[in-house]
């Protein structure tokens, strides 16, 4: 295999902690990397070593002469003054950039729904995020690295985007290393794992079903002392293989081995006994939405819900799936109060206990300036989960906190921090309905899977909204969608969505390669006729550009001659749209 980049003995180094003591590691043509570890481990700072956004305090990064690195990350590196449309494609013509079906495709899986026109700094933050993924993307790279690249996509963006993937390179050729949190994503484009722990960067055969397996193997090998954490892992193993089958049965996956480790694991809840308690703690009636509807602004502007009909039981465990600004969060807000229906009405239990795990963590903000040992001081001495009594510090251990940690300030913990402490505090003021907008934000999968194995035996009614396919599958029972601005249940899950919004679940088909069945003078008449075009765009573009000019100067009151002007423009550029179709149907032939 033909190398591409890679590290000798790199040691990186920070004030607080050693990153990486003496990792030596290579990328080779065909890889597909996904990069796995704790926040804060390293992961994002073994990427800027790679792509030289980083220098190594010892050892060396090589890399192949001429090598094309492109490299996503977390930070927002575009210019707001500059259109959506300059950022991806600079100031070339349409009928330049549109012949390049790579561009084409990238425009149309992450930017269709934002003005081409718009001026970047007036984008909100996930539209940023999905143009800054553009721009990349429509370049061409020897190897991408990508940096979370989920973050803001909704559930149809992320599954394009592991078709892009899978797609853009052909076999055994780019490099792809990527960081996320999303282990569905990892699944479908990884074929390596590494993770990154203690300092070192341990690589795995296979996506994420396969390192958990071998991950498992190797604690149990090793005898290590790390208890809770294997069995953690070995019920994460069991459900990869009784939940998710497909995602296993790939080649690599080695079956029998799987089946050996979890034969004594436990199904990862008790539906029935969950149901009974549930039932037990919210009686019968818990909230129904009957008839509701909502718009923007209240009562007289653009529907968002239409006529919702729902009612949630005890003991439900549902989760939402739809298109950023489909309505999930303004459905959550009904459920919770936060949001009154213009029609309709929302009946809420008596006995309900309702609690918001929020995207934003504001219930955090006045406790800003307390330690973590204050605010545990202020909780109970101890609380019943699974059967048996825990102390709040045995809790968040249980979510990834070290003992040394809980001096520290609340408002200086990082995010992944901050949304683990926000998640114990709403578990600890025992909610029996629990609603969930976007837990999986700023955490990684350990933190997922830890949060996963707790709300396994969570007794209550529990709403999700997310675009992680691999959460919703793993804690909830039944899905429903947002479409059109009504609700509907998904017997199928998240499949029987991706088909409802005509996105295909695999990567895109390939298109047979068009018969070259077209004679000399044929392809000489085509090519004479492409020039042609070429240079009547160009001229059209002159006049376009000088008809505005001409109505920004006009005389504002002379409608009239603003009419004109106005229909003048409409033909240039209606004229132009008709010259590139026909200059997009040669340039296809002529390939």
């Amino acid at each position: 295999m033909v190398h591409l980049l890679g590290a000798e003995a790199v040691h990186l180094e920070y004030p607080t902690q050693v990153v990486f003591e003496a990792v030596t590691l290579g990328v080779h043509d065909g890889a597909r990397i996904g990069i796995v570890g704790r926040n804060g481990d390293g992961k994002s700072s073994l990427l800027d070593l790679l792509t030289a956004r980083l220098r190594p305090d010892s050892g060396r990064v090589t890399g192949r002469s001429g090598l094309r690195v492109g490299a996503l990350g977390q930070a927002d590196s575009l210019d707001p003054d500059h259109s959506v449309g300059w950022t991806l494609v600079g100031d070339r013509a349409e009928h330049e950039w549109a012949r390049d079906a790579r561009i084409r495709d990238v425009i149309a899986g992450l930017v269709s729904d934002i003005a081409w026109d718009a001026a970047v700094g007036t984008l909100s933050g996930g539209q940023r995020r999905r143009v800054q993924l553009a721009q990349l993307l429509v370049d061409e790279w020897d190897v991408i690295a990508l940096d979370e690249p989920t973050n803001h996509l909704d559930l149809e963006g992320i599954t394009w985007l592991a078709g892009h993937l899978q797609q853009r390179w052909a076999r055994n050729s780019g490099g792809l290393l990527l960081v996320t949190h999303d282990r569905w994503f990892l699944d479908e484009v990884a074929t390596t794992t590494w993770e990154v722990h203690d300092g070192v960067v341990e690589p795995f055969e296979g996506g994420y079903a396969a390192y958990v397996l071998q991950r498992v193997e190797r604690d149990r090998l090793a005898a290590t002392a790390e208890a809770k954490r294997q069995n953690l892992m070995r019920k994460e193993l069991a459900w990869l293989r009784r939940g998710a089958p497909a995602r296993t049965s790939k080649p690599k996956f080695r079956i029998e081995a799987a089946n050996q480790l979890i034969a004594d694991v436990p199904p990862l809840r008790n539906t029935v006994e969950l149901a009974k308690l549930a039932t037990a703690r919210l009686g019968k009636d818990v909230i129904d939405l009957l008839d509701v509807s909502v718009s923007y602004p209240p009562g007289e502007g653009q529907p968002v819900l239409r006529e919702i009909e729902w009612r949630i039981g005890p003991g439900d465990r549902i989760g939402i799936l739809g298109a950023n600004g489909a309505g999930k969060s303004t459905l959550l807000g009904l459920i919770a109060g936060s949001i009154r229906p213009d029609t309709g009405r929302v009946k809420c239990g008596k006995t309900v206990r309702l609690a918001v795990l929020d995207q934003l963590g504001d219930d955090l903000g006045a406790l800003a300036d307390d330690r973590i040992a204050d605010v545990l001081a202020g909780l109970r001495g101890s609380y019943e989960v699974e059967g048996r009594d825990v102390t709040p510090t045995q809790l968040l251990e249980r979510l990834g906190f070290a003992r040394d940690q809980v001096s520290a300030r609340v408002g200086d913990l990082s995010g992944g921090q901050r949304r683990r402490l926000q998640l114990m505090l709403t578990l600890l003021s025992e909610p029996n309905v629990l609603l969930l907008d976007e837990p999986t934000n700023d955490v990684d999968t350990d933190m997922l899977t830890a949060t996963e194995d707790l709300l396994d035996s969570w007794a209550g009614t529990l709403v999700v909204v997310s675009h992680d396919r691999y959460l919703l599958e793993r804690i909830t029972d039944q899905q429903y969608a947002i479409l059109d601005g009504r609700l509907r249940q998904l017997p199928g899950g998240v499949d029987e969505y991706l088909r409802l919004v005509d996105r295909p679940t695999g990567p895109p088909p390939v298109e047979p390669t068009r018969p070259q069945t077209m004679s000399g003078a044929q392809r000489r008449a085509a090519e004479k006729e492409l020039a042609a075009i070429s240079r009547q765009l160009t001229r059209l573009a002159d006049q376009i550009a000088a008809k505005h000019t001409e109505l920004a100067g006009h005389d504002q009151s002379d409608h009239v001659g603003i009419t004109r002007l106005t229909r003048d423009l409409r033909t240039l550029e209606d004229e132009v749209s008709t010259r590139e179709s026909r200059w997009l149907e040669l340039s296809e032939v002529l390939e």
